[in-house]
């Protein structure tokens, strides 16, 4: 075993080490509580999961939206040779149209977007923030308004899904607990009610599948009625349920809309009850997967910290065979400077 003689402004790498070890040690910040890990797991998880969602779609999509660029300049062409229209013109009156669009011009005639009943469903996609933008202000003063008014009722709006969450939560557990009384029997009614609710309390796999059935249910009866209504397939209308009851809004699909709407007053009242009934139902199966999403993310955790530990281990069970393979090499040496500027000198003293 050898010791080293060194100035003061001698560096070794064994005492590299030990800084680095103390570094660390004194450091614990450094190191990412269970909360932080699982904040940047799920950071990558995501972008990945959004970096297949993208080239999945972009491999669906693309040829279709380059055969619906190539089918629509060669209808303009045809239309411009049809009427002897030049490019300029016809591109002005495209643009002219597409700010029209804004405030609600349609090819086909529509309802009134602004009268009170247009105007309630409206603020209705803004609070839920469903946002299907077909109706948009068009004025600077109800762009300013809307800023304001939606940073509160979406607020509101969101308040309102968690408190609807707790009750579904409630009433599931109550449900949940009367039947597994009704088929156990009246057995352990003599604890206290606290101990068999603590007991009985549902878990969170029960009440993500009793959600989906609930939201399943709901998107196929709204499907039904929209299919009948609008004029839709039931795929279309399944979709159209799907994009709004999860608040994504594409706008591609829209329910009334049409003019004959407006005299269906019975069905504009029960498409308001659907969109809220079908939004606080999927608001609430969306938590539930997030709590198993959260879970999920814990189990990878706890696998990674296992493989880690079990690497660390095997090293360590590796060391003594590495000294015993170096023992009878030569023995390490440390250069270092001396304090004469004239000359350096190296220094090996065995212990």
């Amino acid at each position: 075993m050898y010791s080293f003689k060194m100035s003061s402004r001698q560096t070794c790498p064994r005492t590299c080490f030990c800084k680095h070890k103390y570094f660390s040690c004194c450091c614990p910040s450094l190191i990412p509580s269970r909360e932080t890990a699982r904040f940047y797991l799920l950071f990558v998880l995501i972008a990945l999961y959004m970096l297949a969602g993208a080239a999945i779609f972009s491999s669906l999509e693309r040829p279709a939206e380059l055969q619906a660029h190539l089918l629509w300049e060669r209808r303009l062409q045809d239309f411009r040779h049809e009427h002897n229209i030049s490019y300029e013109d016809l591109k002005s009156l495209l643009h002219h149209y597409e700010e029209a669009r804004t405030a609600g011009i349609r090819t086909e005639q529509g309802r009134a977007l602004w009268d009170i009943p247009g105007a309630f469903y409206f603020v209705g996609t803004v609070v839920s923030t469903i946002g299907f933008g077909v109706t948009a202000p068009s004025t600077l003063t109800g762009k300013v308004l809307l800023v304001f008014y939606g940073l509160l009722g979406c607020s509101s709006t969101i308040l309102f899904f968690n408190l609807f969450l707790e009750r579904v939560i409630t009433l599931l557990s109550f449900l949940i607990f009367w039947c597994h009384r009704r088929r156990g029997g009246h057995s352990g009614l003599e604890d206290s009610d606290g101990n068999r609710n603590e007991e009985w309390k549902p878990s969170v796999y029960q009440v993500t599948l009793i959600l989906f059935v609930a939201v399943l249910l709901v998107a196929c009866g709204a499907a039904s009625l929209y299919s009948a209504m609008e004029g839709w397939s039931y795929l279309e209308s399944l979709y159209f349920c799907f994009v709004a009851f999860s608040t994504v809004g594409f706008g591609d699909f829209v329910s009334g809309q049409r003019e004959h709407h407006e005299d269906t007053r019975v069905y504009q009242v029960g498409n308001c009850l659907l969109m809220l009934l079908g939004v606080c139902c999927t608001y609430s199966l969306f938590n539930a997967i997030s709590v198993i999403i959260k879970q999920g993310l814990n189990w990878m955790l706890r696998t990674l910290a296992w493989m880690y530990s079990g690497i660390c281990n095997y090293r360590l069970q590796l060391r003594p065979l590495f000294k015993l393979c170096f023992s009878d090499s030569e023995p390490p040496k440390c250069y270092c400077e001396d304090n004469n500027p004239h000359r350096q000198q190296v220094q090996a003293v065995s212990c």
